[in-house]
């Protein structure tokens, strides 16, 4: 009765989340209940001036790679970060350009990051559609070894074990996958508060 519980269980979550992912045809293999956004908008995030060339440049100054790479670590509390940003600017001789680059380097890393964690959940939403499948075969499978006569019990212990093991991995999985979800609104708004104190020390 555990086993089939766990299995139900399992069944139910894959229901919900193909319910999910069915509200956008766009992205069939997106798991999440934040719509997919694939890449940050320019203008949502930054009204300074035009960027021009800061988007090309801002690997070659060692010292702005450098910050960039501090600044879109999320291990790097969003505080700290602010701290540095106006430490950075307020040191320049030449603010405007090198807020710029900062700028530019800072939007081109996080739609990276965005873009490597959204792959990683689409990747991850294909092998959980592999784990339901795989669930509910060997649900049909435990039920005909219990219900078969003679019973063969070795055979039934054999596949409740797979079964329990199975639906924990899957369970797990989408824990995961509940979690990973907020990260891309996660880069969003530190993109969004770095580039508000980029402008502000600007002006």
């Amino acid at each position: 009765m555990m086993v089939r519980t766990f299995a139900m269980t399992a069944l139910a979550f894959v229901v919900a989340g193909s319910a999910a992912r069915a509200a956008d045809p766009r992205y069939p293999n997106w798991p999440c209940a934040q719509a997919k956004v694939p890449d940050i908008s320019l203008a949502a995030v930054w009204a300074g001036p035009p960027l021009d060339d800061a988007e090309n440049k801002w690997k070659d100054d060692s010292k702005v790679s450098a910050l960039v790479s501090k600044l879109a670590a999320r291990k790097t509390p969003l505080e700290e970060a602010e701290k540095s940003v106006k430490e950075f600017l307020a040191a320049s001789a030449d603010k405007t350009t090198n807020a710029k680059l900062l700028f530019a380097g800072l939007f081109d890393t996080l739609n990276a990051q965005r873009a490597q964690v959204m792959s990683g959940l689409e990747r991850v939403s294909r092998k959980q559609r592999d784990a339901a499948d795989r669930i509910r075969e060997e649900t049909i499978e435990l039920q005909e070894l219990q219900d078969a006569t003679p019973r063969d019990d070795a055979k039934v212990d054999t596949m409740s074990n797979q079964l329990i093991w199975d639906t924990r991995i899957f369970e797990d999985r989408r824990k995961v996958v509940r979690f990973v979800c907020e990260v891309p609104t996660t880069i969003d708004q530190r993109l969004f508060a770095l580039g508000r104190v980029i402008q502000q020390e600007m002006e």
